[in-house]
């Protein structure tokens, strides 16, 4: 992939600063030169008009003289920097501010056609020859009983009017410079915060395209921008969590099926060469099918748990008596409890106490506290089955007097697969998945489960249920 977005701002800078050279180069000094033209022209034909109707006109009625004509044309021309002439339709000057008054020497403009201008009001050109260099000349026609006398014409050196042009020009071109320093000051600004983070960005991209879901970066910023780059280092630190735990449940999966394959492949080879005698076949078969049982629970729970992962937990919510599903539930242990001299304490809130729940799934939840409870207690000891009410819940206890959970073990004890090292030593069937199924279903009920546990002390387990409107009408 070429990476040219930024090579595109600075083609588009540059392009930018070409054709606005281009522009103020040729287009802007043309459309000046005709604005101050028309702007000049205006200025000339209206004060033309206005000496065409008093001082001229009096030639021709003979009100005035050619010499207090000429004083008060001569006056104007100064201050309009112009040269102002009375001439007549055929040609012959009547009065020219640029020269001394001299009736007795008459000058003839040849080819003198006020029409030539093609009715517009000014032109520009050396005016017939007169002028060595162009002049912007204006015609206003001297009337008298209805009929043209003779014209006011003003001259304005295109000098003047240039240089006002080149002026203009000038501060085109600083104004396009403006613009341009402008314009880098936001490619820099652009370049700080949008290009740089957008690279370290695109370059963390590839590396978790590559599959270093580990790196991280940094972008001071509290734009959109930033907040993107907040989120890919989210994103891919949860890739990466989700990565080793991928590994370490692939590793504890195959710890857990290597270790009765092992055994089971054990027990049969000796069998097969003779190393156990038949008399001993029925004790090592019964080890192999309670290898096979431990197989089987923990393929078992794995599909559970995948189940819980793609599906979710269908609940089969119903209103059920709790406090019968606890005795049933310890009673099923009653076996178990025998054989290690474990009693089942139960305190139970009522004698008939409802919820609304899945029923199979919360027995489940206490056959795995309850079962974890035994495995993890001592000989002679108790475990305590209680519930409470409280703020229309039912919080649901299950306290042991065991060997407890380490302190630093508490926050893992619901991932998968995990033991803690005192809990491999103590229980040998055990998969580490209970812990975790046990939490799907209560957080699937909308529900908290929390544990209380001091090593060498005992554990306790508090999952809360929401109490059913039946025990109201049961009062």
């Amino acid at each position: 992939m070429k990476k040219t977005l930024y090579l595109k701002f600075i083609l588009a800078y540059f392009i930018f600063g070409v054709f606005g050279f281009i522009i103020v180069a040729t287009l802007i000094p043309g459309m000046t030169k005709d604005h101050l033209v028309r702007e000049k022209a205006e200025s000339l034909y209206a004060e033309a008009s206005a000496i065409a109707n008093t001082y001229a006109s009096g030639l021709y009625t003979s009100e005035t003289s050619l010499e207090t004509v000429k004083a008060q044309m001569d006056t104007l021309a100064i201050y309009q920097d112009s040269v102002i002439r009375v001439i007549n339709p055929s040609g012959l000057v009547v009065l020219d501010t640029s020269t001394e008054l001299n009736v007795e020497e008459s000058v003839i403009i040849e080819g003198f056609d006020p029409t030539s201008t093609g009715g517009a009001y000014y032109t520009v050109g050396d005016f017939f020859g007169t002028f060595d260099t162009a002049v912007l000349t204006t015609f206003a026609p001297i009337t008298s009983n209805y009929m043209v006398k003779g014209y006011v014409v003003i001259h304005c050196p295109m000098t003047s009017i240039q240089e006002s042009c080149d002026s203009l020009q000038r501060i085109s071109y600083i104004t396009l410079i403006v613009l341009l320093m402008l314009s880098l000051i936001i490619l820099i600004f652009f370049t700080d915060m949008v290009y740089v983070p957008l690279k370290k960005i695109t370059y963390a991209t590839e590396q978790y395209a590559s599959g270093n879901m580990h790196y991280e970066f940094q972008v001071d910023s509290d734009d959109e921008i930033g907040y993107l780059a907040a989120c890919l280092n989210y994103m891919a630190s949860e890739i990466a969590g989700a990565e080793d735990n991928q590994k370490k449940f692939v590793a504890n999966v195959s710890h857990d099926f290597r270790s009765p394959l092992t055994s089971i492949r054990g027990y049969l080879e000796a069998m097969l060469d003779g190393t156990i005698p038949p008399e001993m076949y029925e004790k090592y078969l019964n080890i192999v099918l309670n290898e096979t049982d431990r197989l089987k629970k923990l393929t078992d729970s794995l599909l559970m748990l995948n189940n819980l992962n793609t599906k979710g937990i269908f609940l089969d919510r119903a209103e059920f008596d709790i406090n019968q599903v606890i005795r049933n539930t310890a009673a099923s242990f009653e076996g178990t409890c025998r054989a290690k001299n474990i009693s089942i304490e139960l305190v139970l809130t009522g004698d008939v106490m409802y919820v609304d729940a899945d029923m199979g799934k919360i027995q489940q939840v206490l056959y795995n506290l309850t079962d974890n409870a035994i495995k993890f207690s001592h000989h002679n000891s108790v475990i305590r089955l209680e519930t409470a009410e409280k703020k229309n819940k039912l919080f649901v206890s299950v306290k042991d007097t065991g060997i407890g959970i380490p302190k630093e073990d508490l926050k893992l004890i619901w991932d998968r697969f995990y033991k803690s090292d005192s809990s491999r030593g103590k229980d040998k069937k055990g998969t580490g998945l209970g812990l975790s199924i046990v939490k799907e279903i209560i957080n699937a009920h909308g529900e908290h489960i929390n544990v209380i546990s001091t090593q060498d002390e005992g554990s306790e387990f508090i999952f809360s249920l929401a109490l059913s409107k039946k025990n109201d009408e049961e009062e």
